[in-house]
């Protein structure tokens, strides 16, 4: 078991919340077949990026912002999204005003996701819009950091893609991985947990400014 402090916790959504693996990969599928392109250089890369860079990476010759604002969601696009184990347990302990999720996805897709779970939506909500440059650029963590007032040293980042926890380390903070879109050896985290399940509050406090001091317990494989 390894023990954290901090001050904030952080969350990406997509593979730490929610299961959205299914429906992304089946976006893209559709997505690049429907150019004549081959999807596998996407779905290589889509996981925890904007799609604005994934296009980039992936298909450098397209006008990666006008695909995205050219993509329209498909009532084919049917597979079901989930919550991930762990996740309400947890954010149910968390003092209001210490914790954020932080987003590679549009907001109104990122907010209507947590709402289908049965999450609440949190008042720090970073989003694709809200950021210039998207993982492994540190921008949304800081945004996410600053808005809850929190140094980024003293936050606690939970991250399922390397290019996420690559952010979370640029920005100055400690990253624990789930494995939950990506294997073990591709997650240069601290620490490594299969879901939010293996994640427990310990002791919640305040310091003398009266901001929050919080105690994770991850229990490792």
């Amino acid at each position: 078991m390894k023990r954290f402090e901090c001050a904030a916790v952080l969350f990406d959504l997509d593979g730490v919340l929610v299961d959205s693996t299914a429906l992304v990969e089946q976006q893209w599928r559709r997505w690049a077949l429907g150019r004549g392109l081959p999807p596998e250089p996407f779905l290589r890369v889509c996981h925890g990026r904007r799609a604005v860079e994934t296009i980039r990476l992936a298909a450098p010759e397209l006008d990666a912002e006008a695909e995205v604002r050219a993509f329209v969601p498909s009532d084919e696009d049917t597979e079901p999204i989930r919550l991930l184990d762990g996740a309400s347990r947890l954010l149910g302990a968390l003092p209001d005003g210490a914790w954020a999720v932080a987003t590679s996805g549009p907001r109104a897709v990122a907010a209507d996701r947590l709402r289908r779970v049965g999450l609440p939506v949190p008042a720090v909500l970073v989003c694709a819009e809200d950021v210039t440059y998207g993982r492994p650029s540190p921008e949304a963590y800081a945004l996410a950091a600053s808005c809850l007032r929190v140094p980024a040293a003293e936050c606690l980042v939970f991250e399922d893609a390397p290019a996420g926890i690559d952010a979370a380390r640029a920005a100055g903070m400690t990253v624990v991985g789930l494995t939950t879109t990506h294997p073990a050896h591709q997650l240069p985290a601290d620490a490594r947990v299969p879901t939010l399940a293996a994640v427990h509050l310990g002791r919640v406090g305040r310091d003398y400014s009266g901001r929050p001091c919080l105690e994770l317990l991850v229990i490792e494989d």
